[in-house]
């Protein structure tokens, strides 16, 4: 009887422990780009997903940036079939013209199309590939940008994506046991010159920062980057358990929010109800940052007469009579 390789072993039995509980009947959808993350997932869904009473499916995204796109997303697609996933779709996504950076253009378009399958289908959830150094990539990047306590939290194991579960099962798993997976299961994984291109910032850390930090602390800081990531979600989960709680109690009859109520509140729960508040009146959420919190923060803190604080999406906010309002006239949300 032939030794199940332990990389092998333990992405199955990560994708084990994300599929069980999961409520729905519908198929679950692996996202593979044909790397090694995405195809050892894959690998393990296959196996796992139906001894769980569950059909799994594949979904390639093609974005159309790299001669012989197409005919690897239509190999990945054809690998997958005769893997035994079903259902399986290749997508042509388009990319140019979307606002943002190359890198975030190209996550918004795949993005996309993966929730538009996953709709089509009936899927019960989507898995991704992301891995430890992923996460552990990501902490630095946050940190990096000066991001608060949501940067720092990296990616959860389980989000809502447009009314969608997002799965990422091998959170825990590291890029060398998906690497190791695959040549033990004779996969030949695709190397997107991308994640080598210095021109992206993500590429310069997997490139350079992380291996220097490894080479000065040890192999032990990627673990604890992820470690950070999970304690600071846990933290994050609490605070927003309080911050809708306080929402709920700072709304005013009239529409606006009871600045007393606001004042009394520590400052890591009051800037969450003030982001939570401003999404609700419209502001855009990629636009929203830290500087307008900030302003709407100062109307509570620092009142001493100023005029409105000023939102994404045409937003105007003001204080008056004990309370915040948005202006009459000011965006809504659709």
């Amino acid at each position: 009887m032939a030794v199940l390789a332990p990389p092998v072993a333990a992405i199955r039995v990560a994708v084990r422990d994300a599929l069980s509980g999961l409520p729905g009947d519908g198929p679950v959808l692996v996202a593979c780009s044909g790397g090694a993350d995405s195809l050892a997932l894959a690998a393990a869904t296959a196996f796992v997903a139906p001894r769980l009473g569950r059909s799994a499916g594949l979904v390639t995204v093609d974005h159309g940036l790299q001669p012989g796109s197409a005919e690897r997303a239509a190999a990945v697609a054809d690998w997958a079939g005769e893997l035994g996933l079903t259902p399986v779709e290749a997508v042509r996504v388009e990319v140019a013209g979307r606002p943002g950076g190359p890198e975030a253009a190209a996550r918004d378009a795949r993005y996309e199309a993966l929730v538009a399958a996953a709709r089509r289908h009936g899927a019960s959830a989507l898995l991704t590939g992301h891995t430890r150094d992923d996460q552990a990539e990501t902490v630095l990047l946050a940190l990096a940008r000066g991001a608060g306590p949501r940067g720092l939290a990296g990616m959860p194991a389980q989000r809502d994506l447009a009314g969608v579960p997002l799965l990422r099962p091998l959170l825990a798993i590291t890029r060398e046991e998906t690497r190791a997976a695959c040549t033990a299961l004779g996969l030949k994984p695709w190397v997107d010159p991308h994640n080598s291109d210095p021109a992206y910032a993500r590429s310069r850390v997997r490139a350079e920062v992380l291996p220097a930090l490894v080479r000065a602390l040890g192999p032990g800081v990627l673990d604890g980057l992820a470690r950070t990531a999970r304690l600071v979600a846990d933290d994050n989960a609490a605070l927003d358990d309080l911050a809708d709680a306080a929402l709920a109690a700072a709304r005013h009859p009239d529409g606006g929010l009871a600045v007393p109520e606001l004042a009394a509140l520590a400052a890591a729960v009051r800037g969450r109800v003030l982001h939570a508040w401003a999404r609700e009146l419209g502001a855009p959420p990629s636009a929203l940052s830290h500087r307008h919190v900030g302003a709407l923060d100062a109307l509570v803190t620092a009142w001493r007469g100023q005029g409105a604080a000023y939102l994404p999406g045409g937003l105007r906010v003001r204080r008056q009579a004990g309370r915040l309002f948005a202006d009459p006239g000011s965006a809504q949300p659709t």
